[in-house]
């Protein structure tokens, strides 16, 4: 069956609400209410540019290993692999060369 997107989308069965439930339904207190679950969730959230201060990282550096080395352009270690070019002994990798 073919569908006219162009006629009204609203059924004559339809009734439309009366002014004054309208207003019932401005008027109920629930109708703003904040669920406090959603609140105490919002709490739990860090937001960027937070103080951050007194949290403690603990991270686990390691020395760069035999297969590995420094590109000269972006500082980053990379596996050998990596390597695009040398140029008066230094290395580049291929996102940089």
């Amino acid at each position: 069956m073919a569908t006219d997107y162009d006629a009204p989308r609203k059924n004559d069965e339809e009734n439309e609400d009366s002014i004054e439930e309208l207003k019932s339904r401005r008027n109920d207190k629930n109708s703003g209410k904040v669920d406090e679950d959603e609140v105490e969730a919002a709490e739990s959230f860090e937001l960027p540019g937070a103080d951050l201060s007194h949290e403690e990282l603990t991270v686990r550096v390691l020395p760069r290993q035999a297969d590995e080395f420094t590109c000269a352009s972006c500082f980053l270690v990379k596996q050998r692999s990596q390597v695009a070019k040398e140029v008066n002994g230094l290395l580049y990798c291929v996102d940089c060369a």
